[in-house]
């Protein structure tokens, strides 16, 4: 995170499937932070039991808010394995991201220098009983909350202190025409002191150590549990906030005198590398993936054209380097490599253990002392996925037809900005996906009449531009979006949004009509081997970005009691913002109902009124697989109307995910929450797979 003119936004998307990675079965999911489900149905064999809240016992909280979708998988040969994954809860807990307890400060593990530490443990030894994997994704959704507030926090004071800037204009140019010294150092002064900050990156760093949200505060030799080789970071700030790199500038990270005499470092000398990045900033470097040459820190022009402008100094890191070279203990080695996906320009990969294995002093290529240093990398890890410095991606498919087992070129018919191909290497014969009608949009059915449109707002332009925008005020004075080339992410899941609708006045690209811009990222339909259909990304999609809105036919709930239907979303946003049935509150929950559709004033019922089929009608979405450890999280949209029982149901990226990672959401079931005809209850294995999992989806 370099500035807010680098935001941390994904651009739109390159034509469908240029450049793209070839076909291979999706990672498993990221593991999510607790906090951002809402809740589905279970019509699928009966009404939810409702327990009271005393005696409930909720399952671990799931990682997004989100209402309660059901899925059929007729298709499936083992109908139980498939429901597992699918079958959709029927209203699960949501909380804000950054909401966590401060991480307790942990004593460095030393590695013995012999060998090659654990890579990721499954616990960390915390005592959180979460596994490693589950509190590096925690950490890093604090991260990106702090991030995103902030971001938000000085677009607002930069737009003012420019308005203030452009009202003195006058002003200001005269007494920089004045012959008078003092004047023009005054004003010199006060533009500084104007001038929009661009680092909310590093203010987002200081926000988790002052918490002690830091996941590894105390340094490290050797791998850090939870961070395998091959997973990636988006910015040097990510890499601060785990502790893996712990400076957001320097490439050689060490541990300084404080260690020396520590328990379990003794016989070492300090002080000690334990990680460098290298990113291509000196001219010196040489990279052969499992060999490097790799050049000290100092003397370089880092802010021109990073070329060596002075000798270096065997001090700091390059002392730290060569101490490591003497003690034999292993480092860290992160590779930069330019990315167009990432709000930094670049991407971060963690490549493993080398060791050094040489030192030497010569003069670089500018003439200059430079201190050089030869590693290698350990055996018996997994290997590269970065070759070099450049990162290069594997050859793709340059058309969609070239993908292998395609059953369908777009299953939206055109509908969508970009094709959905589906493909099919698990049946055989292949066959697509089938019973259903694609479409984008809610379809609304005979007996439910929609709210008439609300008045608007007046805004020109964009609304982020207008401080009084009364849309802004409806979401408590800060519209819930930020936005960099025209892109939007969502700062904080909410109780509600509310977006411009009809009636404004603002452009269509306003960044309060975030949700409504239709599908930014290439997606794919694919069938997996345990659990029906899924869906994955094939961009890189960041936190906060919007997915796709829950389509299907809007109907009253009591018109699907008793049916079997696995694919029904109860839109139960009122009862989730009001804490009922064992539900938890959204921020902002007590502020916004009061304004809301008078309706709402009375206590709501227990079920929710209306819920989405998207049984026969309905988008990708319908697709999406639960997870225990979701990448997506349910968040309830307003535009046009306040009734918060009509809401639309969107799905926001939760985390940072990758290309070829599948999409998937917490459907968030309660255990024992589900009875068949015979009154027992019900019990359906979960096979999402995570590192958390729950192990039973009801």
């Amino acid at each position: 995170m370099d500035s807010v003119a680098v935001m941390e936004v994904a651009p739109v998307p390159d034509p469908p499937f240029m450049d793209a990675t070839p076909l291979q079965p999706p990672p498993p999911p990221p593991a999510p932070l607790a906090a951002l489900a809402l809740r589905r149905s279970a019509r699928c064999l009966n009404r939810p039991v409702r327990p009271s809240y005393a005696e409930q016992e909720p399952p671990k909280p799931p990682s997004g808010r989100g209402s309660g979708k059901r899925k059929r998988d007729e298709e499936m040969q083992e109908p139980a394995a498939a429901q597992g994954a699918k079958s959709p809860g029927r209203k699960a807990s949501n909380a804000e991201p950054g909401e966590r307890k401060p991480t307790p400060v942990i004593a460095a593990v030393p590695v013995s220098c012999a060998g090659v530490a654990p890579a990721a443990a499954e616990d960390d030894g915390m005592g959180t009983g979460k596994s490693a994997k589950l509190r590096v994704k925690e950490t890093l959704r604090a991260f990106n909350s702090h991030y995103l507030h902030l971001v938000q926090e000085e677009q607002k004071r930069a737009q003012a202190a420019l308005q203030e800037i452009e009202a003195k204009g006058g002003l200001k140019r005269q007494t920089k025409g004045s012959k008078k010294k003092g004047g023009k150092q005054e004003v010199e002064v006060e533009e500084k002191e104007k001038r929009p900050s661009k680092r909310p990156d590093l203010k987002a760093i200081t926000k988790m150590q002052e918490t002690n949200a830091v996941l590894y505060p105390e340094k490290r030799i050797g791998h850090l549990p939870g961070i395998d080789v091959g997973d990636q970071f988006y910015s040097r700030a990510e890499m601060v906030v785990l502790g893996i790199h712990s400076h957001w500038l320097n490439g050689i990270d060490y541990m300084g005198m404080k260690y020396q005499g520590k328990k379990g470092y003794d016989n070492l000398t300090f002080p000690l590398a334990t990680c460098i990045v290298m990113s291509g900033i000196y001219e010196d470097d040489l990279d052969k993936a499992d060999e490097i040459i790799y050049t000290g820190q100092g003397g370089n022009d880092l802010l021109g054209n990073h070329r060596q402008i002075g000798s270096q100094q065997l001090t700091r890191g390059n002392l730290a380097l060569k101490n490591s070279r003497d003690n034999g203990n292993p480092i860290r080695v992160i590779r930069g490599h330019s990315s167009k996906t990432s709000y930094t320009g670049k991407v971060y990969t963690y490549d493993g253990l080398y060791k050094v294995v040489d030192d030497w002093v010569q003069n670089g290529l500018q003439g200059h002392v430079v201190f050089k240093y030869k590693l290698k990398r350990l055996e018996g890890q997994p290997s590269l996925t970065t070759s070099e410095v450049r990162f290069t991606r594997a050859e793709a498919p340059t058309t969609i037809s070239e993908l292998p087992g395609l059953v369908c070129d777009d299953i939206s018919g055109g509908q969508e900005n970009l094709p959905i191909p589906a493909t099919n290497l698990v049946d055989d014969p292949p066959v697509p996906p089938s019973g259903f009608t694609y479409l984008k949009s809610l379809k609304i059915t005979k007996g439910v009449k929609m709210p008439p449109n609300i008045i608007g707002c007046d805004c020109e332009g964009d609304c982020a531009s207008n401080k009084n925008c009364s849309c802004a005020q409806r979401n408590g004075s800060d519209l819930p979006y930020v936005s960099y080339k025209n892109i939007g992410r969502l700062v904080e899941p909410k109780a509600v949004v509310f977006e411009c609708g009809a009636n404004c006045s603002c452009n269509h690209n306003c960044v309060n009509r975030t949700s409504q811009q239709g599908l930014q990222y290439r997606l794919e339909v694919f069938k997996t081997a345990s659990k029906g259909w899924g869906v994955r990304t094939w961009d890189t999609i960041l936190p906060g970005a919007p997915i796709c809105e829950y389509t299907g036919v809007l109907r009253r709930t009591e018109d699907l009691d008793g049916l079997q239907n696995n694919y029904v979303f109860d839109i139960d946003c009122l009862q989730t913002m009001k804490g009922l049935d064992g539900r938890e509150k959204r921020a902002g929950s007590e502020m916004h109902l009061p304004n809301l559709h008078p309706e709402n004033d009375s206590e709501a019922p227990p079920a929710p009124e209306y819920c989405i089929d998207a049984s026969s009608i309905g988008n990708f979405a319908r697709f999406i697989n639960h997870s225990c450890q979701p990448n997506l999280f349910v968040q309830c949209v307003l535009s046009s109307h306040n009734d918060v029982k009509l809401a639309k149901v969107t799905l926001f990226a939760a985390d940072t995910i990758l290309p070829l990672q599948e999409l998937s959401y917490d459907y968030g079931y309660r255990l024992d929450s589900v009875v068949g005809p015979d009154g027992e209850i019900v019990k359906l294995p979960c096979h999402c797979g995570a590192p958390d999992c729950r192990k039973r989806l009801y």
